[in-house]
């Protein structure tokens, strides 16, 4: 069977979780450190901060530039459920943004259009004028308008912009940027996919890595099926000294001293908890596999990109097929690779999905969207871009080690199936 991804590991990884778990040091330590300053020069960034997992890296970035309880978060239903539940988790609520089709991330229009048309300035903060709307079953909105609830005025101000990198290709963070500026709203990047991309400012004649970052802070995840992994793991990065030390409270349940500087002092230290936090720490041992995983990343990414451009060459010709492409602005680190069928129904989409796998290859169907979802289902968004892309787009398997004769059974297999819809 050809899965749809697996992790590229090898013994590098291996010795060095051995030697983090000899070194009886298997927690946060020293090893994060070295991570997260590993990480830091590689995209770029002044601040990196490991954490548990990229929902964790969200759900902190959200509270530490604001985002309170009753405030909105504008961003896409097209991602993984917890971009919308990391809002929630801060007893605020997503407002869903459709994407542009062809990039598979927020339309920068669609944005412009919410904040002028759909919102309004009060002193100097912006709120939506429908924020009882929002108020479904799951929502933390309930609290504001059910029985005993402190009503309109007190909700709805749009806290941040969440941007996603879907699929590791880069949004419109100039554009994105731009409006959320002239409107005073913050963003964030959800980088969960995007460790590797890049991004251009000027029409290609420089690059700067996802990660610098372009909005406030950028978050990214390291699950197995992210370009490199930690098994489980995330890192935030910004340009704010004072946001990285927010951080670094966020993850360590407020604690003001952290253990590696308790452990190295030479006199003792109490140490105070300077806010109610969490426990989203990374481990040593996480650690050591992701500073090993950072020293390949150059050659992981060019293999995707090889055998990205590779699928694009056999595919690209074919009728009824929309290929993945890079924009002028971005260079993609081919975290998936996204084959759209163009007119596709479910059962269709299913039909396809089905044929690959009774040839012994792996596929998964479109990016999700949470307002689909039953969490979010009942506020009755629609969204026509978001659900065409889940319905219309099948995820073929990309991943480093996929070996010629399996790409070509792939891609044999695919258009056997596009020959007898009609669709060659």
């Amino acid at each position: 069977m050809i899965p749809i991804t697996k992790p590229f590991l090898s013994e590098e990884e291996a010795r060095a979780a051995s030697s983090a778990v000899l070194s009886g040091w298997v927690t946060q330590g020293p090893k994060v450190k070295e991570f997260e300053d590993a990480f830091a020069r590689y995209v770029g960034a002044e601040h990196a901060c490991a954490v548990s997992n990229c929902t964790a890296a969200l759900h902190m970035a959200l509270l530490a530039v604001g985002v309170q309880p009753g405030d909105v978060v504008v961003t896409v239903s097209h991602s993984f459920i917890a971009t919308a539940n990391a809002v929630r988790h801060c007893c605020a609520e997503p407002i869903f943004i459709d994407i542009d089709p062809s990039t598979y991330n927020m339309d920068p229009g669609a944005l412009e259009r919410f904040l002028a048309e759909e919102c309004e300035a009060r002193g100097n903060a912006l709120y939506y004028r429908k924020t009882d709307s929002l108020a479904g079953e799951g929502s933390p909105f309930c609290h504001f308008f059910g029985p005993g609830g402190r009503g309109p005025g007190s909700a709805g101000r749009v806290a941040a912009v969440l941007a996603v990198h879907q699929m590791g290709m880069p949004c419109d963070m100039e554009r994105i940027k731009g409006i959320a500026e002239r409107f005073n709203v913050r963003v964030i990047e959800d980088a969960a996919c995007a460790i590797g991309s890049e991004i251009s400012f000027d029409g290609g004649k420089s690059w700067e890595k996802i990660g610098r970052p372009h909005g406030g802070v950028a978050c990214f995840s390291f699950h197995p099926r992210k370009v490199i992994t930690t098994g489980e793991g995330g890192m935030i990065t910004t340009r704010d000294p004072g946001l990285d030390a927010k951080f670094r409270l966020l993850r360590h349940h407020g604690m003001t001293v952290s253990d590696a500087a308790r452990h190295s002092a030479d006199s003792v230290i109490f140490e105070e908890y300077a806010m109610t936090a969490f426990n989203y720490r990374m481990t040593d041992i996480q650690a050591a596999i992701g500073i090993e995983q950072l020293k390949k990343i150059d050659g992981i990414t060019d293999e995707r990109r090889r055998l990205a451009e590779e699928y694009n060459k056999a595919l690209g010709q074919l009728d009824g097929f929309v290929i993945p492409v890079d924009r002028e602005y971005t260079r993609t680190n081919r975290q998936s690779y996204p084959l759209m069928i163009e007119g596709c129904s479910g059962v269709e989409q299913v039909s396809f999905m089905q044929k690959l796998l009774d040839n012994g290859i792996t596929t998964r169907r479109g990016i999700m969207n949470a307002h689909q979802e039953p969490p979010y289902s009942d506020i009755g968004w629609r969204l026509e871009a978001s659900e065409r892309a889940r319905d219309a787009v099948v995820l073929l398997p990309l991943y480093n080690g996929l070996r010629k004769d399996e790409q070509d059974h792939v891609i044999k297999t695919v258009k056997e199936w596009g020959r007898k819809r009609g669709r060659q």
